[in-house]
């Protein structure tokens, strides 16, 4: 899920140097032998001493006399800077310049004004009020970590989770049953206490549904990873859902990355798996890459740094129609404001809308976790304005649309803050 969080108990001055030495000695200058003048003779002035650090003449009046004064100041050196600043203005304003002058204006430009027009178009995109019913619609989704099905959660736990989801619009629970092999193959071991979990959910909470969360690192920006070009690897994932769904969750929920827009062979494995989840009357749904907040970014991205981070607009449409759910991870943004971070989630939620069919849920994703890096800002990335960027969104684009909720980045880093903000913003 972009950065990765670990849940607690799972896995996969030299000193300075000191003075060269004493200063070196400086031998007395041999006294000078002065003519006594002639009688009558009017005796001519003694020529300057030579000063005793640089051997130059003492032009100066008035000022120390290196022969009396233990500690003459030295004589202040004129600054360089404005004379050389003054030259390097000048040579800069040769007329012989003036296409480059003009070259580097323009890139300064070209640098600066895109950040800032699109800084300003987030910033306004926040303004305003949601439309009036723009709160759950009781189709919210909360990842859970692998401690529910590997034996570390109790009953006990079951019941907490209960009392705090019925007041909310949680209806699916996303809990971490893999990771899948890199050979798309998954070992029985490691959800041994899955159908307990999920009968204990059912009797606690009706109606509230258990997915088999199954993710994998893609080799698609390293050597190391798994391969969806091979459709071996791609025959074992879907046996692997099958096998999740036979032991008895309601779905399957696929979280593959870095995953590349336009990416032809998850495609095809969107529509096998759906085959098998329709077969078990189960749900298969997906977590998805934000969408480019500029026409071709992901491409830019892609040339520049190796990670093209964001889908098209038109390939998220391609996948939302092969699934039933599709949750957007709307978080590790970099993005240093909270209302900045507000305005890109509220755009988010209407180029999602706007390709996202109306019979596929569509879940927008809050940063249940607080971290502090390059890519998540917590000051920023708060819940209360993810969930108000959100409903802006819904407002302008689909205001009425049912098929629409938003989804819990995770249980396990969950604070108390996290949970009044979506309950206070979103349910109501």
């Amino acid at each position: 899920m972009g950065t990765e969080r670990t849940e607690p108990g799972t896995g996969r001055n030299g000193e300075p140097g000191t003075e060269d030495g004493p200063a070196a000695q400086i031998p007395e200058p041999a006294p000078r032998q002065i003519p006594e003048p002639a009688p009558g003779q009017i005796p001519a002035p003694a020529p300057p001493e030579p000063d005793i650090r640089t051997g130059a003449p003492d032009a100066s009046t008035g000022g120390p006399d290196p022969r009396t004064d233990p500690d003459p100041a030295p004589a202040p050196v004129p600054d360089p800077a404005p004379g050389r600043l003054q030259r390097l203005a000048g040579v800069w304003r040769r007329p012989a310049l003036r296409w480059p002058r003009r070259i580097a204006s323009a890139l300064v430009l070209v640098l600066l004004l895109p950040p800032l027009a699109a800084g300003i178009a987030l910033r306004v995109n926040y303004a305003g009020d949601p439309a009036a019913g723009t709160y759950t619609r009781h189709r919210d989704a909360l990842w859970m970590g692998h401690a529910w099905v590997d034996g570390r959660k109790k009953d006990a736990d079951v019941r907490a989770l209960a009392a705090r989801l019925r007041t909310t619009g949680v209806r699916d629970l996303y809990v971490h049953a893999g990771p899948l092999e890199h050979d798309g193959t998954l070992p029985a071991s490691a959800y041994p206490r899955a159908r307990r979990l999920i009968g204990a959910i059912h009797r606690e909470i009706p109606g509230v549904r258990v997915q088999a969360w199954l993710g994998d690192e893609l080799a698609t920006e390293g050597p190391v990873g798994l391969r969806l070009e091979r459709a071996a690897t791609r025959t074992a994932v879907v046996r692997s859902a099958g096998q999740v769904l036979d032991a008895g969750f309601d779905g399957a929920h696929f979280d593959l990355e870095p995953l590349h827009s336009g990416d032809a062979d998850y495609l095809s494995l969107l529509g096998d798996l759906r085959r098998v989840t329709r077969a078990h009357g189960a749900l298969l749904s997906v977590a998805a890459h934000q969408i480019d907040p500029l026409p071709s970014l992901h491409s830019v991205a892609g040339a520049v740094t190796g990670h093209p981070k964001w889908w098209s607009q038109a390939f998220f449409g391609q996948v939302a129609r092969r699934v039933d759910q599709i949750a957007v991870m709307s978080y590790d943004t970099a993005l240093p404001l909270e209302s900045l971070y507000g305005g890109y989630v509220a755009q988010q939620t209407s180029l999602a809308l706007e390709v996202t069919p109306k019979t596929t849920d569509l879940l927008m994703g809050l940063p249940f976790y607080y971290e502090d890096n390059m890519d998540h800002h917590g000051s920023a990335e708060t819940v209360a304005a993810a969930v108000r960027g959100a409903r802006l969104g819904l407002s302008r684009t689909d205001r009425t649309r049912e098929n629409f909720g938003v989804a819990a980045y995770v249980d396990f880093a969950a604070r108390e803050k996290d949970w009044a903000e979506y309950e206070r913003g979103w349910v109501r």
